[in-house]
Parts: C-alpha cells; sequence; structure tokens
C-alpha cells in the first residue's frame, strides 16, 4: 500500500511539472544556438556584475517637512583669520528678533599671521577645487555625505613656523548660541559695547590707515559640528582692494536632520550670497566697513537618509536579468532563424532554373524536362 500511494504521488508531481525535459535525442543543436548561448550567457554575466555594484552602493534620499521646533538655540561655527590686529577688530552677532547684540564670550582672538605655509595653503587650495567641483556638479554632496565621519577633519593644520612671521592678523575663531531667527553676525572695527538702543563698536582710536578686512574664511557652519563636511564658505579668501571696503554674505539656512551608516546627526546646510563694496559717501555708498553675515532660517527642514537596496529586490532583478536575456536571445535567434531560411529557399529555387531543350524540327522548349523513372536509368 505504502509503494502504491509513493507511485500515486510521483505520478501526480510528473503531472504538475511546469518544465518537462526533453530527451537529448531530440534536441538538435547548431553553431548559430551556440552562438547566441554564448553571446547570452556572457551578458548575463556582464549585467550581474554591474547589477552587484548597484546593490553595493548606496544613495541619499530627501524628505522635506516643515521645522517645527523654534524654542532651541542655533550654534555658530566659526573659523576667520582677518588681516587687522586683534586689538582693532570686534565680532559679534546682533538678534533681528530681541534687536539686541549676542552674547560672543564663545568666540576667541588669537593673534596669527596671515600667510599660510606651504601645507596649509595645498589644503586650501583644495578646498577651493572641491568648492569650484559642487558647483558644477551638485551630485557630489551626496558623496560628502556618506564620507562624513568623526574621525576626519576639514580644519587647517596647525602652523610649524610660528617664530618665522610676525602675528599681523588675527584669528576669530568658536562657537556661539543665537536664537533661531535672522541675525547678522559681522566683524567691524573696534570692540563691541552694549547699547539700550542697539549696540556700538569703539572704533575712534582706529585710523583708517590700519583698516584691513582682507580675510581667510577656514570654516563656517551652523548646528551641530561635523568633522568632514565641507561647507560653501570653506576656504574662502577676500583680499580688499581699499581701506574702507564692506565684504557681504547673505545666507540661507536649512535645519538638514543627517542619517547615514557612518553618522547621525542634525546639522544645517546653507546657501550663500557674496557682495562686497566699497564706502565711499561721498559716491553715495554708505555704510560701515567690515565682514557681514547676514542669516536667515528656513521654514522647511530637510531629512538626508542613506538608503540601500533591499536583498530581495536585488534576487527579483537578478531574475529579471537572466530571464529576460534568455527570452529575447531566443527570440532573436528564432527570427534570425527564419529570416536565413527565407532567403536561402529563395536562393535554392533561383539554382532550378529554366533551361532550353533542343527539339526534332530545331526549336527549342523552355520549360523543364520531365522526370520519369526511364530517365533516371
Amino acid at each position: 500500500m505504502r509503494r502504491l500511494n509513493r507511485k500515486k504521488t510521483l505520478n501526480l508531481m510528473k503531472e504538475l511539472d511546469a518544465f518537462p525535459k526533453v530527451p537529448e535525442s531530440y534536441v538538435e543543436t547548431s553553431a548559430s544556438g551556440g552562438t547566441v548561448s554564448l553571446i547570452a550567457f556572457t551578458t548575463i554575466a556582464f549585467l550581474t556584475i554591474m547589477e552587484f555594484m548597484v546593490y553595493r552602493d548606496t544613495w541619499m534620499k530627501y524628505e522635506y517637512e516643515v521645522d517645527k521646533d523654534f524654542t532651541s538655540k542655533l550654534r555658530i561655527n566659526i573659523d576667520i583669520t582677518v588681516a587687522m590686529r586683534c586689538q582693532y577688530v570686534g565680532a559679534d552677532v546682533l538678534d533681528l528678533a530681541e534687536t539686541m547684540v549676542a552674547s560672543a564670550d564663545g568666540l576667541i582672538y588669537e593673534p596669527v599671521p596671515f600667510e599660510l605655509t606651504p601645507q596649509q595653503k595645498e589644503l586650501q587650495r583644495m578646498l577651493q577645487l572641491i568648492q569650484s567641483r559642487l558647483q558644477e556638479e551638485h551630485s557630489l554632496q551626496d558623496v560628502i555625505f556618506k564620507s562624513a565621519f568623526k574621525s576626519a577633519s576639514t580644519a587647517l593644520p596647525p602652523r610649524e613656523d610660528n617664530s618665522l612671521h610676525s602675528p599681523d592678523a588675527c584669528r576669530i575663531h568658536g562657537h556661539l548660541y543665537v536664537n533661531k531667527v535672522a541675525g547678522n553676525f559681522h566683524i567691524t572695527v573696534g570692540k563691541a559695547i552694549p547699547h539700550p538702543r542697539g549696540h556700538a563698536h569703539l572704533a575712534a582710536l582706529v585710523s583708517h590707515e590700519s583698516y584691513n578686512f582682507s580675510h581667510r574664511i577656514d570654516h563656517l557652519s551652523f548646528g551641530e559640528l561635523i568633522p568632514g563636511i565641507i561647507n560653501p564658505l570653506d576656504g574662502t579668501e577676500k583680499i580688499a582692494s581699499d581701506h574702507n571696503q564692506m565684504f557681504q554674505y547673505f545666507i540661507t539656512v536649512v535645519p538638514t536632520k543627517l542619517h547615514t551608516y557612518k553618522i547621525s546627526a542634525e546639522t544645517h546646510q546653507f546657501s550663500v550670497t557674496e557682495r562686497e563694496r566699497v564706502i565711499n559717501h561721498a559716491a553715495g555708498s554708505h555704510g560701515v566697513s567690515g565682514i557681514f553675515m547676514k542669516y536667515d532660517i528656513s521654514s522647511l527642514m530637510v531629512t538626508v537618509t542613506e538608503e540601500h537596496m533591499p536583498f530581495w529586490q536585488f534576487l527579483v532583478r537578478l531574475c529579471g536579468i537572466i530571464g529576460g536575456i534568455f527570452s529575447t536571445t531566443g527570440i532573436l535567434h528564432g527570427f534570425g532563424r527564419f529570416v536565413a531560411e527565407i532567403i536561402f529557399c529563395r536562393f535554392r529555387l533561383g539554382s532550378y532554373r529554366s533551361t532550353s531543350v533542343p527539339l526534332p524540327d530545331g526549336h527549342t522548349s523552355n520549360h523543364l524536362p520531365l522526370i520519369t523513372d526511364n530517365s533516371t536509368h
């Protein structure tokens, strides 16, 4: 009984076989079929390798939503070198919401030479080259996001020849916290002093001949400091052509949440528009000499997430490649054989063209001779 049940089960399974096997004696092989099969296998191998490379790669997904966080503070990370002595310049932030000077106690004024060392110049040239490429190819920003990790750094290397150059400039670096509203961070002549109706700078004791707002922005970012992220103003260098010159940077800050396989942080991206002009009251160009960075906070928040292709999707795409190539090459091969048979058949019919047969009365017959059994002997 058990053997009978097994035979019934096997017979049932054979009836359900959707892939019937053809005996090898019934299979006809040809050189053209072998060539097409070789091309199909090569194409499958090539596309499989390419698909595996796509499976290993990741891409960045951007999602947008309204930023509802209005109570937290915004951190500004600053590293700017101005070609003036530290006792002549002052930096502060004017909060437009409260119309008062935000505390700038987190900034450090460090006397340094304005001229860079060869190693520092090399890094600055590299940053400027990356900035120029980012303006042409925006997709490189995804590469920067994916390569960001906490052990990397884009800051200038420390100087090794401080004794060879006298400190003729002032490096203002550090960070400060402001409200998440529009504001104005500026560096101008004189130290800032508090004032009930605004703010002022003690610039009366500094002569105009000592004004020189040539500057270099080694780093400027908003939010959490993420080493490895290159910001739009990193590596910027401006040389003043006049003592009374104003440099303006109009910045739009976008809150950004970054989630990659290497880091997860809350930072801020920003875009910037630059403008510079010489202050000349006689010519109608009014203002104050200095460096002004006017920033505004966007109401939208961007969430940047690094995504990877699921393994099941990779298998589905791989099966589609293999099955599609086999089906396509089979159709093309069959169509090619059909066309070849038609062409060869015409050539074959052309070989049996009509022949002239002489008749006893001197005429000729253009009909084909009738083949009989007697004619074969």
